[in-house]
């Protein structure tokens, strides 16, 4: 098993939140909500998204409400956002 990353420091991450378009901080995640044309859109999005994690092994917390997808990131076993979570924001606001 690798192993996991550690918690970004609360200055690094404020900085690293200000460069990822539509994601913000909401308690101990990086949140957002990407909205589509329709189902079949965020479906698809969530499909690629899905790829992404499973390679990097790192799975968001999301749900899907027709054409909106919204996402919650965080690194649950080390208690905080991590590398792992800013690189599947990147990835996931790529796909969108």
């Amino acid at each position: 098993m690798s192993e996991r990353p550690e918690p970004i420091a609360p200055d690094e991450l404020a900085e690293a939140v200000e460069q990822l378009d539509g994601w913000q901080l909401e308690g101990d995640a990086l949140c957002r909500t990407f909205e589509f044309d329709d189902f079949v859109a965020a479906f698809g999005f969530m499909a690629s998204a899905a790829l992404v994690a499973e390679r990097i092994n790192h799975h968001p917390d999301w749900s899907n409400v027709y054409s909106k997808v919204t996402v919650e990131l965080s690194t649950h076993d080390v208690g905080g956002i991590t590398r792992l979570d800013l690189e599947l924001a990147e990835a996931m606001n790529a796909l969108a």
